[in-house]
């Protein structure tokens, strides 16, 4: 028998409270009190993934080990629980309408007639129970994406109820994050926008569990004992969620309010192995203490939202936290739109090192290969990303190797030197997600690189989210002239990483090695970088 239990985080009043920080704080207590934990997230839109969203629309696309493009919140969980996250983790309500679909034209509904219940509920409740069906897990947390009464989560909700009932008494719980809101005029904080958030999960027949109350302010025994009684659930079943430092302190802030205590009492699971963040808080006292400070820029098409690039700035507060930098990583958000061959050094002075980041198109890449010529002439540390890498060859061609013209065939499909080209496969495939080379994939390192002393190792595996290739029939010249080849697949022989010997740290990446820096294990690319940074703003 299955004993697996389920935790249902949903949120209301208000989005953006925070639900995948909850719930990865949560999961990181429970994980430290020894039980095996994962998270999943169910996205109400109808996208079949966010893998065709513009990141203005979601935030970035955040990729797996087996090439799923998920939500951002994926990033949240894996880089608490250092766990690996895979398609399961992620359900979108276009993958499930997709799903009955196809079973309805396959004729496996016997002419029924297809309707949201039982047939898309009973699709929602089948892909929540995947993971715990594996046996894996004592512990499912399931995030629902959206707030409480909007039109598209009403599936979700009634697939939540109708699980509580299946699985029984101590066998799934449902956790409601929701707002105390401060009122300046009336000089206190009001309790009503939680009691019609609960009012509406409870009009669709769920009662929450554990109240999580965000707030800006010390929420008393009064307010909670009021909460309490009119959202039906214990005062100590109250949990508030103050604004933190980072949130990296939420684990520790959650714990202190009693969050994974109440929610193995209600499970009915042993709290006797109190939780140990010992690594946890050596890393947070890293952070808030560094011994020096760098200033990096970010050179992005995407910048006005930060959260386009949320893995990288992850990545870098992990790397500077690391015990071999103990640094400050202060970014400087630089438009690529805005950069120009004559501004370059205007913009980029002073900085201590630059990321060129990924996307996709022609917008702003101009911008991209100034500030690649900018770093590489004045030996700045650099490291491309994906598009980031793919200008650096392109810059490199054109400036070094003098073929003016050499660009991708993503933006000029008649360029004369494709130094950046689509695989020979790839060409006729017309779907847009399926010309993507997706996932985890493996890369050969050469031994004389400054990737491999980052690594310290031959054979890494890293996550990949491109479409376009460097162009192997320019290899030798781009070598001759310096551009190193560091990584090869061994498999098809394409080029995943180059360097230049000459400078002091040049190096472009096809994957995206952000995707895998967790707290415990910040990535040695990072830390390499954000080294070579930190000896550059020493000069």
């Amino acid at each position: 028998m299955n004993n697996t239990k389920y935790v249902f985080v949903t949120g209301g009043v208000t989005s953006s409270l925070g639900k995948g920080i909850i719930a990865a704080s949560l999961a990181k207590l429970l994980q430290e009190r020894g039980y095996s934990v994962t998270i999943q997230k169910l996205d109400p839109y109808i996208n079949i993934d966010p893998g065709t969203l513009n990141p203005y629309e979601h935030g970035e696309c955040y990729v797996t080990d087996d090439g799923a493009e998920t939500d951002l919140d994926l990033g949240h969980y894996e880089r608490y629980l250092n766990i690996p996250t895979s398609q399961a983790n992620n359900v979108t309500t276009g993958r499930i309408y997709q799903s009955v679909i196809n079973k309805e034209r396959k004729g496996e509904f016997l002419g029924k007639t297809v309707q949201v219940i039982p047939h898309i509920t009973d699709e929602i409740k089948h892909r929540i129970q995947i993971l715990g069906n594996t046996g894996d897990y004592d512990i499912v947390i399931t995030e629902i994406g959206g707030t409480v009464g909007d039109i598209e989560s009403l599936p979700y909700i009634e697939a939540v109820r109708q699980l509580q009932w299946d699985l029984g008494e101590d066998n799934a719980i449902v956790i409601h994050l929701t707002l105390v809101p401060y009122l300046a005029a009336a000089g206190e904080l009001k309790t009503k926008p939680t009691q019609h958030s609960v009012k509406t999960l409870m009009q669709s027949g769920v009662s929450p569990d554990i109240l999580v109350c965000r707030s800006e302010y010390e929420i008393s025994s009064d307010i909670r004992r009021k909460l309490a009684l009119f959202c039906n659930v214990k005062p100590q079943n109250v949990i508030q969620s103050l604004d933190a430092e980072t949130i990296y302190d939420v684990p520790n802030l959650m714990f202190k309010e009693g969050l994974d205590y109440v929610v193995l009492d209600k499970l009915n699971l042993s709290t006797r192995k109190q939780p140990n963040l010992k690594t946890w808080n050596k890393f947070l006292e890293r952070h808030k203490n560094p011994t020096s400070s760098i200033e990096i820029g970010l050179v992005g098409k995407y910048v006005e939202l930060h959260d386009s690039y949320k893995s990288i700035t992850e990545a870098f507060i992990h790397a500077g936290a690391s015990a071999t930098n103990k640094t400050k990583v202060n970014v400087r958000w630089i438009h690529s739109e805005d950069l120009t061959p004559e501004n370059a050094a205007e913009q980029l002075e002073g900085l201590n090192g630059v990321l060129v980041a990924p996307g996709f198109g022609d917008r702003g890449i101009e911008g991209k290969i100034a500030a690649v010529q900018y770093v590489r002439e004045n030996n700045i540390p650099f490291l491309g990303i994906c598009l980031g890498m793919q200008m650096a060859v392109i810059e490199f061609a054109r400036n070094v190797l003098g073929l003016k013209d050499a660009n991708s065939t993503e933006m000029d499909p008649n360029v004369a030197h494709p130094v950046i080209n689509l695989m020979e496969e790839q060409k006729e495939v017309t779907e847009k997600g399926g010309t993507m080379r997706l996932g985890a994939w493996d890369c050969q390192l050469a031994q004389d690189s400054k990737v491999y002393q980052a690594y310290k190792e031959e054979l890494i595996s890293e996550r990949h989210r491109h479409r376009y290739e460097y162009n192997n029939d320019y290899k030798e010249q781009l070598e001759n002239a310096g551009m190193k080849t560091a990584g090869v697949n061994p498999k098809t022989g394409l080029v995943e990483i180059v360097e230049i010997d000459s400078h002091p740290w040049f190096v472009g990446v096809q994957y995206h090695p952000e995707y895998k820096s967790t707290v415990l294990n910040p990535h040695p690319l990072f830390v390499s970088f954000i080294k070579a940074a930190l000896k550059q703003s020493k000069k």
